[in-house]
């Protein structure tokens, strides 16, 4: 018994010893598409902290017990897993990490094999958007995803205006959700592109998810986490300069005092003008433009085992501004990390800080004093003195705006995601999360003191001057967060899979902001305070800030019977504080066939994929201001009584729609996707049929109620877009050597008020003494230009008397003539037609990527036509002696040149009419890149793992038909907000920028 107990003693200690003896593992790791040895995988013994890398022959080494398992991590690439099962040789064939990206898409609350999506998802690689030299990811999207339109500006800091299958609202917000690792947001200027994994776009009802938020759609931003691995290092780095990407130019000298003869005669010959004027021509944007410097750093660190892993990573961005003084800088610091508990119990977090620094300059009034300013009005002289434009009649001095104006805004912002993922089954997932997003703003405007005399100027008189030293400082908080709770349920029954979610979230955002003003502040920046300026002469302070919650129920149903049939539902019970009738519900539901899985398709070769699907649904939007549907009521107001006693007592302000509610949007999508030839070439076309209901606008309300307006915001407007969208990708090699990929995308939209339902139209888009050029109506697209017909220019005399009478101005000779559409025998606003709108027709991208050994070549180009902008810099006229394009000068009616196209001047009073109106219509070449990848074998050495170089252009050239700067237009108003019904008009906007910049991509 001995003898036998000894044996078995003997024999576990042999299996023992046999199974943890170690022994040497060798390899190689190789592209699973190229064959290409990869250089630098990580190859790391599970469950321990053994490890080691491949060499620059892709070949690795390793000693590990003969039970264990190797995982295999590479940057880009799917990490793979292989048990050693007493093998000494094993060879590995990672998968591109661009392919799994291809696979599986993030719908909201999870994620889902693209295969089986019933609705319109779009993803984009975030290494896509880091080769961009731009400081947001929205506009490195730009011509990369059908129906998504990128509308961009030159101004450092500014937010993309990003459209959806066209505008979907006017009063409510056009903009989508953003989501950034569950963080619900609606700014990501704080984003870091290098940080960026994916991005994905949820286009069509699939956005019911997130109820009242997703009627404008929904972008979806992953950000990098760490792998199984050693320490990875990243350093990515570029810099550059940015310039003016296109020039108006400006009439000289000769061309402006031409012109000013004919706008205001005598002006020239007037005893001060001498004085004032130099002989030579005063280029003004040379004057207060600049090539402006571009840097961004990245720096991250990443790797893991399979009990935690993390991410680190560390941006610091300058992009200055082509406007003298006009400076940004952003640091960010980003922590993403999980921790594995237990087999059952994950920890995940989130963490971003962000501190920005924005030296902003007054865009609307520098850069249209820029354009008008007089040509022979010196802008500085070499004693430092201003020229005198204000004194001419003309503009104030641009120079003299920016340098006596010293705006500096200082964001900082703290954006954080905490979750718990516990599995209780193999088939039930547990999660919750809390998201935050909290940001401190502290803004200060200083205004230097300044008057208009010779100790200034280089004459004295005029109107510009600063006659107080002003200081104006804002504090400016807010705190948002989200409390996310779901339960996901995933089983599969033979050829059935079902996933069930379901959730509960709160929501809850608080603003708060101070503001104060005073006068005579010292002028050392050291002594900018409040407390050192004048309270008596005109001291303006203010308060308040805003509060609002949300509270959702939801539910989500994933069904795929054989990788074949799919169906999906989707179920939203939102409640919101902005209304008074709090709860509204918000649904999608979708279905899909994978018509290459039957079993008839299996034999022929020509699809690789081939997928019908469909979605409808209703999505809500309750962007609105917090307090629209409460009436509110001054207090201590005097009445007089009919016997003549003073009372005071309270009264109502406004009228309020009390009943006010969400708009919402019900939209259908139908789509196929294909692949051919083993799917070198794929891509999908949809058609969508968009509508909203319940949209705000404003209604008309009689004058003997007493609001001062006499029109309230309703619910009573109806918008559809209509359209269709196509992507194509082709991908192939040929040879050993050479790679090439070629996408295109391209969608069609159809914009139509169809109904205000009682609402008035809308007028928008003022112009100077022109009014409003805008109009919003029924079966009209949103904010269409609504102008007088101009019909040629008056050649003579016998046409003036013939005309019909001009109410705007008086008709003469090289003035425009207009048709006169209700042939009542005058020119007035009854003769406005509709003339087109500021949305494209068609609008779309395509893109040429292609390596040669260790070169590669990128290049990105975006469009879009079938739109129109109004000339609005042209049109409006601050006074006679503003200055005019060569163009312009070169073309116009004189008695020399009796121009049928361009009037003799162009005045205070001249009405708007399409002969300010042009084409829309162009295509960019949106980013240029080359690069060259150092051969690994001359790293070695130095343990670099990866080094490339490259050189990038943004915006390198566009081709166009508008005259002006940028066919490209952001709506604001004058206080440099969204207003959607000024869009499309060119009057101080911030112009398009072209940026050169080299850089370098390192990885140990």
């Amino acid at each position: 018994m001995f003898t036998s107990l000894c044996g078995a003693v003997l024999v576990c200690i042999l299996f023992v010893n046999a199974s943890f003896a170690q022994q040497n593992i060798r390899g190689t790791v190789t592209d699973a598409t190229s064959g290409e040895t990869l250089i630098g995988v990580s190859v790391l013994v599970k469950g321990t902290t053994t490890g080691t890398q491949t060499d620059v022959n892709g070949m690795f080494s390793i000693n590990a017990p003969a039970n264990s398992t190797l995982s295999f991590t590479y940057v880009g690439y799917t990490t793979q897993e292989v048990a050693v099962s007493n093998q000494t040789t094993i060879n590995i064939r990672l998968a591109s990490a661009a392919t799994q990206l291809a696979q599986v898409v993030v719908i909201g609350y999870g994620t889902q094999r693209r295969r089986d999506v019933t609705g319109s998802v779009a993803t984009v690689n975030g290494d896509e958007l880091a080769r961009q030299p731009v400081q947001t990811p929205t506009q490195a999207l730009q011509g990369k995803v059908a129906g998504v339109q990128v509308i961009s500006s030159g101004q450092p800091n500014s937010q993309p205006q990003v459209r959806i299958r066209g505008t979907g609202s006017v009063l409510a917000g056009a903009e989508p959700l953003y989501v950034v690792d569950g963080v619900l947001t609606d700014d990501i200027r704080n984003i870091n592109n290098a940080d960026i994994i994916s991005v994905d776009v949820l286009k069509d009802a699939s956005a019911a998810i997130y109820g009242v938020r997703g009627a404008n759609g929904v972008v979806i931003i992953t950000t990098r986490k760490g792998k199984i691995g050693p320490p990875v290092v990243r350093y990515d780095a570029n810099s550059g300069f940015s310039q003016l990407a296109n020039k108006v130019k400006m009439a000289n000298r000769d061309q402006y005092v031409a012109y000013l003869n004919d706008a205001d005669p005598g002006k020239i010959k007037s005893s001060d003008a001498a004085p004032l004027t130099i002989p030579g021509t005063t280029d003004w944007y040379g004057a207060v433009l600049r090539n402006a410097f571009y840097m961004n750093h990245n720096v991250s660190v990443s790797g893991g085992s399979d009990k935690s892993d993390y991410f680190v990573s560390a941006n610091y961005l300058t992009n200055n501004g082509i406007i003298q003084t006009n400076n940004f800088q952003r640091f960010t610091l980003r922590e993403n990390s999980d921790i594995n508990i237990s087999d059952k119990l994950k920890l995940s977090s989130q963490l971003s800080l962000t501190r920005g620094a924005d030296r902003a300059v007054p865009l609307g009034d520098t850069y249209n004093s820029i354009y008008r300013a007089a040509p022979i009005i010196p802008a500085e002289t070499a004693n430092g003195l201003y020229g005198n434009t204000s004194a001419w009649g003309n503009v104030g001095n641009p120079l003299l705006q920016i340098n006596k104006t010293n705006t500096l805004n200082i964001g900082n912002r703290v954006q954080g995601n905490l979750a718990l993922d516990y599995n209780p089954l193999k088939f039930l997932k547990l999660h919750t999360a809390f998201n935050d997003d909290v940001v401190f703003n502290n803004n200060r405007s200083y205004l230097y003191q300044y008057n208009n005399d010779a100790s200034t100027f280089t004459i004295a008189g005029g109107n510009q001057r600063q006659t107080n030293s002003s200081l104006t400082a804002e504090q400016n908080n807010s705190y948002h967060y989200v409390w996310d709770n779901t339960a996901t349920y995933d089983q599969t029954f033979g050829e059935s899979h079902l996933v069930v979610l379901g959730g509960y979230s709160m929501e809850k955002f608080r603003s708060s902001f101070i503001n104060g003003t005073r006068v005579n502040v010292p002028a050392s920046p050291d002594e900018w305070f409040l407390s050192l300026g004048d309270p008596s002469l005109n001291a303006l302070d203010a308060n308040g800030g805003d509060l609002y919650t949300r509270q959702s129920f939801f539910t989500r149903a994933n069904y795929s019977f054989g990788g074949k049939y799919l169906l999906s539902g989707t179920f939203r019970r939102d409640g919101s504080s902005r209304f008074s009738t709090r709860y509204g519900n918000f649904y999608t539901v979708g279905a899909g066939w994978v018509i290459s899985e039957e079993s008839f398709m299996k034999n022929q070769k020509i699809f690789s994929n081939l997928k019908l699907r469909g979605s409808y649904g209703e999505l809500g939007n309750d962007n609105i201001g917090t307090g629209l549907y409460v009436v509110t009521a001054a207090i201590n107001q005097p009445y007089y009584f009919n016997n003549g006693t003073l009372t005071y007592g309270s009264v109502i302000q406004d009228i309020k729609d009390t009943n006010l509610k969400w708009e919402t949007t019900n939209q259908l999508d139908l789509g196929i996707e294909y692949g051919f030839l083993n799917n070198r070439l794929t891509g999908e076309a949809d058609y969508y049929n968009k509508k909203v209901k319940n949209a705000l606008t404003y209604v008309s309300i009689p004058g003997i109620l007493g609001d001062p307006d006499n029109q309230y915001v309703t619910n009573a407007a109806s918008y559809k877009n209509e359209g269709a969208e196509v992507s194509l990708n082709w991908s192939d090699k040929v040879g050993p050597k050479f790679k090439y990929s070629i996408g295109a995308n391209l969608a069609y939209n159809k914009n139509t008020v169809i109904g205000l339902n009682g609402g008035q139209a809308l007028q928008g888009g003022g112009v100077g003494g022109q009014g409003n050029v805008t109009r919003t109506d029924n079966g009209h697209p949103i904010a269409s230009f609504y102008v007088l017909q101009a019909t040629g220019i008056f050649q003579n005399q016998a046409q003036v008397n013939a005309a019909p009478t001009n109410t705007y101005e008086a008709n003469k000779v090289g003035g425009l003539m207009y048709a006169d559409i209700n042939h009542d025998g005058k020119i007035d606003a009854n003769d406005r037609i509709y003339a087109g709108s500021y949305q494209p027709k068609f609008f779309g991208g395509f893109n040429v990527s292609m390596s040669y050994g260790d070169f590669d070549l990128n290049a990105d180009f975006y469009g879009n036509w079938g739109n129109k902008i109004y000339n609005g810099k042209k049109a409006y006229r601050y006074s006679p002696e503003d200055n005019i394009e060569s163009n312009y000068a070169n073309n116009r009616w004189t008695t020399s040149n009796p121009s049928t196209t361009d009037p003799n001047v162009i005045t205070q009073s001249t009405p708007a009419s399409t002969y300010f109106i042009e084409s829309g219509a162009f295509l960019r070449l949106n980013n240029l890149s080359l690069g060259y990848t150092v051969p690994s074998e001359l790293l070695k050495r130095a343990k670099i793992s990866r080094l490339r170089i490259f050189a990038t252009s943004q915006n390198l050239f566009t081709a166009k038909r508008y005259s002006g700067f940028s066919p490209e237009l952001q709506g604001l108003d004058p206080n440099n907000t969204t207003n959607i019904l000024s869009s499309g008009i060119e009057l101080g906007t911030y112009p398009t920028i072209r940026t050169f910049s080299f850089g370098l991509n390192l990885q140990f």
